[in-house]
Formats: C-alpha cells, sequence, structure tokens
C-alpha cells in the first residue's frame, strides 16, 4: 500500500448525509471511486463551538484526503449561536455522526475497523472527547451505550482541556459560553465534557501544535501530554516551529504533512 502522505490522484466522490433530526445534523461523505473497504477521517471543524463557523473550515483537507484512498465525513453540528447549540447538544450531535458511520458503511466501501477523527482548535477537543466518551458514567446526558471503537484521535491545535481554556479565558469565554458556567459553577459538565477529565481515553492521542499559535497557544497541548502521560495513555506531541493557528488546516502546508505521516502510522 501507497504510505498515505506521498500522495495519490485518486477519483473521488461528495455526498451529504443527514445523521439526526435538526437542521444542523449532517455532513458530507468524500468517498475514493476506488476498490475498498477504505479507512474513515471523521473531520471536526473548529471556532470555539460557536455559530459563526462551519463545516467548510474542513473541505479542503476532507479532499485531500479522498485524493489519497481515504474516506472523510466532514461534520457538522450545533453550535453556540444557535437554538440548542452548546451542552450538551453539541457533543450529543458529534457522538451521532460518528455512530452514524455504521450506517454509511452499509452503502459504502468503509472499514469501520479504522476510524480516526481529526479535529481542529475546538474540533480538536470534540475529536478527543469521542476518544474519551467510552468513559462517561451511565448516568451522564452524554452516555452512549455501545459507541463506536477508534483506532486513534487527533488533535491540530485542540482545546482539549476545557479547564485550562477557560482559565486561558480562550475564545474571550468560549468554554463558559459552551459549558453555561466557569468549572466551579458546572463542575459535572467540566469533568463530562473536557478530554483531561476523561483520562485515559485508552487509544493513542496524537497533538499537532504550531509554536506560533495565538488563538490556541502551545501551553494547551503541552500541559495536556503531560496529564495523559501521567493517566497512562501513548501520547505523541508533534511541534510545528513557526506555525500559526490555521496552518494545520491548509493542506499545502507542511503542518498537514506531517500530520498525514501520522495517519500513515496509526493506520
Amino acid at each position: 500500500m501507497t504510505p498515505i502522505s506521498q500522495g495519490q490522484n485518486v477519483p473521488f466522490s461528495k455526498v451529504r448525509h443527514t445523521y439526526g433530526s435538526v437542521s444542523q445534523n449532517f455532513g458530507d461523505l468524500y468517498y475514493p471511486e476506488t476498490a475498498g473497504p477504505h479507512p474513515v477521517i471523521i473531520l471536526l471543524h473548529g471556532g470555539f463551538w460557536r455559530a459563526a463557523y462551519g463545516l467548510d473550515l474542513m473541505a479542503g483537507l476532507a479532499e485531500d484526503l479522498a485524493a489519497r484512498g481515504l474516506a472523510a465525513w466532514n461534520v457538522e453540528y450545533r453550535r453556540v449561536g444557535e437554538p440548542d447549540g452548546g451542552w450538551p447538544n453539541t457533543l450529543l450531535d458529534v457522538a451521532q455522526a460518528t455512530d452514524y458511520l455504521r450506517t454509511l458503511a452499509g452503502r459504502y466501501q468503509i472499514d469501520l475497523q479504522r476510524v480516526v477523527p481529526i479535529g481542529h482548535s475546538a474540533g480538536g477537543h470534540l475529536a478527543l472527547w469521542l476518544a474519551g466518551r467510552h468513559r462517561l458514567p451511565a448516568t451522564s446526558l452524554l452516555h452512549t451505550e455501545t459507541p463506536l471503537a477508534l483506532t486513534a484521535a487527533i488533535s491540530l491545535a485542540g482545546a482539549i482541556d476545557l479547564e485550562h481554556v477557560w482559565q486561558l479565558n480562550l475564545g474571550r469565554g468560549a468554554a463558559s459560553d459552551f459549558l453555561g458556567g466557569s468549572p466551579s459553577e458546572q463542575p459535572e459538565r467540566y469533568a463530562h465534557a473536557s478530554p483531561a477529565a476523561l483520562l485515559p481515553l485508552g487509544i493513542p492521542p496524537i497533538l499537532v501544535h504550531g509554536t506560533a499559535d495565538d488563538n490556541v497557544p502551545l501551553i494547551v497541548s503541552q500541559q495536556y501530554m503531560q496529564k495523559a502521560q501521567q493517566a497512562g495513555d501513548q501520547v505523541k506531541l508533534i511541534t510545528l516551529p513557526g506555525a500559526d493557528h490555521f496552518a494545520l488546516i491548509d493542506a499545502q502546508t507542511p503542518a498537514w504533512s506531517a500530520t498525514l505521516q501520522e495517519l500513515d502510522a496509526v493506520l
């Protein structure tokens, strides 16, 4: 098999699917027009969980992945500023979209044994949360009885520790807006929504982060890595000198090439 990172020119198609009952419950599936089954990458956009940003942020990565022979499931979800956005529905939507791959696998050549979420910024939080949701207590609003198993999870400049995000006041109160208050006001929400609170995830988290990131500073990934290692996860941090926040979702950058090399390793 040709390594993903070496690049291919595989023809692919794109089709939109609805995974739930509200208008934001949709995703674009990019799938190679070659014999499968194909690994599937779940793409989760950022924007500090707010309605101003959408799945178009990840469209370029989806096209690049499909041209390399992977299926890409670019997901939209309810966000803060929309009806019922934020806690808990943003998380419930992403979980439902992920488990909907079982339905899509019946129609497309998708390999459910090789599923990797990749998220950017707030989407990085969602990607690692998906990897940890099997650890939620049965009493949690976010609990899923049989969550789809993941191979790995990749955070691109992710807001992956919600208490730390709140402490740094990233996105001018983004964590409070998302969860309806501070960690002291909403301790259970932070405990159930933050990947850092769900450690160990039990699958390898891969963190990719630039040193010139002004939106989510590198220290967020560095401190998460320390917590994950202490909990027993085999976490990997790829530090990209001089890369800013948005270089990580530009398919033409060395930052994306570094992410593709990590995908090669886990797939």
